[in-house]
């Protein structure tokens, strides 16, 4: 397939009362050869990068968080709980890394992500691993099947602020999920498989329904749901011998980074398929690409390039700025490729909101 438009040129999404069936896209074969041709010496992750992003950014999250529940004056207390925003935000986008990891490829990183980032904010892993590969796999991209897919652009306007203000209500979510429903679910196996089902999946598709977990997996996820839910009691019991301040605090920081995220997710995609399965190519021309430095602020751990990512899965994030941009330089201006690129997350914005103008009735 060859592209006929610039990203500039179909920034005002779908025409009235029509869309892009994306079913009938067929695969651009030279932008697929080119992904996997030009990219493979960069297709290693490097422990030397991996390793001290992840610390760093969990000590330092952690520390401001610290800050903002001691520190005085009021304005040094909401500085710090910035810091802490952005740090823990980066520290836990590294889920999205460890979902696509080689189980052979840096090892222990798993274990420790989870102990000092996935267990601690109530995220362990377990959430991610298994359903976000049903997010690439080639037939249920966009289905009712794919976790993390709505047709967003196509649905009313109020969905979209509904869709990532309920995030706020994330810390509350997770507390219950972990400090209360997992215990009980000890005791009462249809709450527990109901749980597993409808609250183990960090999905946005309220049609989805996780399956068993496999036998292979069964000792890995028990381990991560014992942590998170060793942790959600003892945040609950906090406000017995430390008051309501940190508790509340950590609540409030994990709840603006859920938005944060939510409102990254919301232009991750442009989200307009109706169900049908999809080519390669046409996945990721619904992918977004922000090129731009300023996006690895709000799209941090390579995910500004989340187009590519869907092109090249199994490439790690510190890789894909390179990958980008070899590609790019390949093809040419006007390819295929270059339509996934956009100027950022508020043109998205405004074209998603766009295309929902139409279908307020």
């Amino acid at each position: 397939m060859s592209a006929t438009t610039h990203p500039e040129d179909t920034a005002a999404g779908p025409a009235a009362g029509s869309r892009r069936v994306h079913a009938q896209i067929p695969d651009d074969k030279a932008m697929l050869r080119a992904a996997v041709e030009l990219t493979r010496d960069i297709n290693t992750a490097r422990p030397e990068i991996y390793w001290p992003d992840m610390l760093i950014s969990t000590a330092v999250g952690y520390s401001a968080l610290a800050g903002a529940i001691l520190l005085e004056p009021v304005w040094l207390a909401l500085l710090s709980a910035v810091v802490a925003v952005f740090a823990l935000y980066r520290a836990l986008l590294f889920i999205h890394e460890i979902s696509h990891l080689h189980r052979d490829a840096l090892p222990g990183f798993r274990t420790a992500w989870n102990m000092l980032v996935g267990m601690p904010m109530l995220t362990p892993s377990l959430m991610y691993e298994g359903p976000h590969r049903i997010h690439h796999t080639r037939t249920r991209y966009g289905t009712v099947e794919d976790p993390e897919y709505m047709p967003l652009a196509l649905m009313k306007p109020w969905s979209l602020p509904l869709f990532v203000l309920v995030a706020a209500l994330a810390p509350i979510a997770l507390i219950v999920r972990w400090g209360v429903i997992a215990p009980l679910g000890l005791f009462v196996p249809p709450l527990r498989r109901f749980a597993w089902e409808r609250f183990s999946t960090l999905a946005i598709n309220p049609e989805f329904r996780r399956r068993p977990p496999e036998d292979k997996e069964r000792g890995w996820f028990l381990f991560q749901q014992a942590g998170a839910s060793f942790w959600a009691i003892l945040l609950m019991t906090t406000p017995l011998w430390l008051g309501w301040k940190p508790l509340l605090v950590a609540m409030g920081v994990t709840a603006a980074v859920a938005v944060f995220n939510q409102l990254r997710t919301l232009v991750a995609h442009l989200w307009e398929n109706d169900g049908e399965a999809m080519t390669v190519t046409a996945q990721y021309l619904d992918s977004v690409n922000v090129p731009r430095t300023i996006a690895a602020i709000w799209a941090p751990v390579g995910l500004r390039y989340h187009a590519v990512h869907h092109l090249i899965p199994s490439m790690p994030y510190h890789s894909l700025h390179e990958a980008h941009t070899r590609i790019s330089a390949h093809l040419g201006a006007g390819s295929t490729f270059e339509e996934a690129s956009h100027r950022g997350m508020w043109p998205l914005v405004g074209r998603i909101a766009k295309s929902t103008m139409g279908r307020s009735d």
